[in-house]
């Protein structure tokens, strides 16, 4: 029983050692099939009206276009750097674009923001 114990306490150990790296190495969103997704697999957007590392996007355009949020705490991570909102929240911005999702997709891989306007575009790689 005392050897299980104590391997139990080292795997214990070993997984708080662990998480914070992990959680610190993930990325607000990833590329799949060609296009930028969120965690849900939901299609990213940048905005054309947007200037370098800050958003034009706000109010009624916020509401039809949530920004892909951050943590106030958020610290860059690759090519994303969270940039702060007019109205001081934070959001992520790839390669200084502003990332947004659009309320009329409703499940992952809708793309019906793609072209909105002439000034709504998913991101592709």
């Amino acid at each position: 029983m005392n050897h299980i114990a104590q391997s139990w306490k080292a795997l214990l150990v070993a997984a708080a050692l662990t998480l914070p790296s992990l959680a610190f190495a993930a990325e607000p969103a990833m590329m799949k099939d060609g296009m930028m997704v969120d965690h849900k697999g939901m299609t990213l957007y940048t905005f054309d009206k947007d200037k370098e590392g800050k958003s034009m996007c706000m109010g009624e355009c916020a509401t039809n276009w949530p920004p892909l949020m951050a943590p106030m705490d958020a610290k860059p991570t690759g090519d994303w750097t969270p940039i702060k909102r007019e109205d001081g929240t934070m959001q992520w911005a790839y390669k200084g674009k502003p990332m947004y999702g659009y309320k009329m997709d409703k499940k992952p891989g809708d793309t019906e923001g793609d072209g909105k306007g002439g000034f709504w575009h998913m991101y592709r790689h």
